[in-house]
């Protein structure tokens, strides 16, 4: 009987270690990357949530990439930040993103402004995430709240970091 309690011990023991790994690894784990990071906070992202550093739907991978975990595989919002990034090789993210967003372009041809698709929350790279609301009435909303960041907002603190 004595072996049947020594092996429940390690388990359970062996499931405390584990469940402590796994909740000291899950901030890094579930950290934002530092451009989604500089993008929720250039969009305002990061306003009353204090923990949007560890939310998956702030500002995901699939933003800019094909993958939910990000890497390798660029969508068409994606493609036209490297674009611009070669476009203005020395400058930070915040002003590529600002320049790509000034565009007014669709880059998912869905019908709706990347820049509206990031204020609406929804996915500049994928055509079938698109803003519920009608697109005067989204563009109207936008205006009212300040629009697209200003250049002074595009780059304090933000160096010439990629």
């Amino acid at each position: 009987m004595g072996g049947r309690r020594g092996s429940r011990v390690s388990v359970r023991l062996g499931g405390a270690l584990l469940a402590g790994l796994v909740l000291l690894s899950a901030p890094v784990a579930l950290a934002l990357p530092k451009y989604r990071t500089e993008a929720a906070r250039f969009l305002g992202h990061d306003k009353d949530d204090p923990l949007w550093q560890l939310s998956g739907k702030v500002m995901p991978c699939v933003t800019c990439h094909t993958q939910p975990q990000g890497g390798e595989g660029w969508n068409a919002f994606g493609q036209s930040l490297q674009a611009e990034f070669r476009a203005q090789p020395t400058a930070s993210f915040r002003t590529v993103l600002r320049s790509v967003l000034a565009r007014e372009a669709d880059a998912d041809a869905d019908g709706y402004p990347d820049a509206l698709e990031l204020f609406a929350r929804t996915l500049p790279g994928d055509p079938t995430s698109k803003p519920a609301k009608s697109l005067g009435d989204l563009r109207a909303e936008f205006e009212r709240a300040g629009g697209l960041p200003g250049e002074e907002q595009a780059s304090p603190g933000a160096g010439k970091s990629r």
